[in-house]
């Protein structure tokens, strides 16, 4: 009998010292701390700026977060986002950037709301006259991301050649 109880005592300890680590180790999930950020698109004039195409771009990075697309009242939003610095973009139907927001700090976990951006009367005239009015504005994402990054303390250098052809 005292054999039997040695042999037990002796499985229980080492299944408890089996588990042990395993209950040591287990800890439960880290949540994501990621970010969203909302807010509206709006026309020169005030207007909602309704199925607009809307960037989000990362200013550290200059790469773009994502892209969607407004509501029929210019209403925009975007999650899963990490904390840095970021702008928002309008898009006309070419493509071109029409308007862009300010430097917006996100920190982790945050839930940014209440952004706007407008496309402007210059980028609205941009939009309406082609390529060609682009060019003489010089209106381009380089330069408004380097816009943008330099009101958030970013520095940010754009190199444009003059004598450049769209087809190079």
């Amino acid at each position: 009998m005292r054999l039997i109880s040695r042999r037990l005592l002796t499985f229980i300890a080492a299944a408890g010292l089996t588990a042990a680590p395993a209950l040591v180790s287990a800890r439960p999930a880290q949540a994501q701390s990621t970010a969203s950020l909302s807010g509206t698109a709006t026309g020169s004039s005030g207007q909602a700026m309704a199925n607009a195409t809307i960037q989000l771009r990362n200013l550290a990075t200059g790469q773009l977060t994502g892209t969607t697309t407004a509501s029929a009242t210019g209403t925009f939003s975007f999650s899963g986002l990490q904390a840095g610095q970021y702008t928002v973009e309008i898009l006309n139907a070419s493509g071109a950037v029409v308007g862009t927001s300010a430097a917006i700090s996100v920190a982790a976990g945050a839930a940014v709301t209440g952004v706007g951006v407008s496309a402007t009367a210059l980028a609205g005239a941009v939009a309406a006259g082609g390529a060609a009015a682009a060019g003489a504005a010089g209106l381009s994402t380089a330069v408004i991301v380097g816009t943008a990054a330099a009101a958030a303390g970013i520095v940010t250098a754009v190199a444009v050649a003059s004598n450049a052809s769209p087809s190079r």
